[in-house]
């Protein structure tokens, strides 16, 4: 059965001068979260943009991707900890997201740093968000494994 969610974003005035907010109709978890074209390609200044928001899909979607299969291959994770990095700058005339980098420290006391290599770029292509962007956008991994003895420090 296909899983559906909503945003809701409501956008006054022109590109420039203009704001608006965005809201996550399906979970609620967020309600009119400010937006505005500087936001995307300045400062933030307190607002988010959708660049944000597909780095935090993108982050979220990958530490369950690579959850899933360490554990597939029998070396849980304690922890991920994920950054999703997502480049946003004109090519042409045209502005595009260009690259969504991924950064992950993983606490996973049985994999072997080329296990968790391994599992780290299989994550990444395997991950919704990362399929869905695939083409389009430039994706990349840095994986870090922590060591029992540095997790336990």
């Amino acid at each position: 059965m296909a899983a559906t969610r909503e945003a809701r974003a409501v956008w006054t005035g022109d590109l420039m001068n203009g704001s608006g907010e965005v809201t996550a109709a399906s979970s609620g978890r967020f309600d009119q979260l400010p937006i505005s074209w500087a936001a995307r390609t300045e400062q933030p200044g307190g607002k988010t943009s959708p660049e944000e928001l597909l780095a935090a899909a993108h982050a979220s979607c990958y530490a369950m991707a690579l959850s899933a299969g360490l554990a597939k291959q029998r070396t849980p994770a304690q922890r991920l900890e994920v950054t999703a990095t997502v480049t946003f700058d004109k090519v042409g005339d045209a502005w595009t997201v260009k690259a969504s980098e991924l950064a992950v420290t993983g606490t996973v006391p049985d994999a072997d740093e080329g296990s968790f290599q391994r599992a780290a770029e299989d994550a990444k292509e395997s991950c919704p968000i990362s399929r869905a962007l695939k083409g389009n956008v430039a994706l990349s991994v840095r994986p870090m494994l922590v060591q029992r003895s540095e997790a336990t420090m």
